[in-house]
């Protein structure tokens, strides 16, 4: 769920407020972005992706962040490195690699088109369905 807007990293773009699926955002006449719904957020973290300065954080819990804890706390969070978290790990923005390098999925897919075809169903003798 969205938490929190760096005030010291926004740069008033509001791409956040454009890409939202669920509204969460309003953008005052300066464009200065702020989570007006935090409850319909789906934590999707396509506002966090699209960010170009990794000024949003969205945690990973499925309602509100207690008060008082630090997944609300935007020094705790710039301090710790988690603004663009999301962003990093999938490899968007200058000087990162693309999280698709890390996958190893290929090799599980390797193992399954090496096994052998498995043998054809025995017709059903009740004869073909509707």
């Amino acid at each position: 769920m969205i938490e929190v807007i760096s005030e010291a990293r926004c740069i008033d773009c509001a791409i956040c407020v454009d890409v939202c699926p669920t509204n969460v955002f309003d953008a005052d006449d300066a464009g200065r972005p702020s989570i007006a719904r935090q409850s319909d957020c789906q934590t999707c973290f396509l506002c966090e992706a699209h960010c170009p300065t990794d000024a949003l954080f969205v945690s990973p819990l499925s309602g509100p962040a207690p008060a008082g804890s630090p997944l609300r706390d935007e020094d705790a969070l710039a301090a710790q490195g988690r603004f663009g978290e999301y962003r990093g790990w999938i490899g968007w923005g200058h000087g990162r690699a693309p999280g698709s390098l890390a996958d190893r999925n290929q090799i599980f897919t390797a193992r399954l088109r090496a096994l052998p075809a498995p043998e054809p169903a025995a017709p059903d003798q009740e004869g073909p369905r509707p």
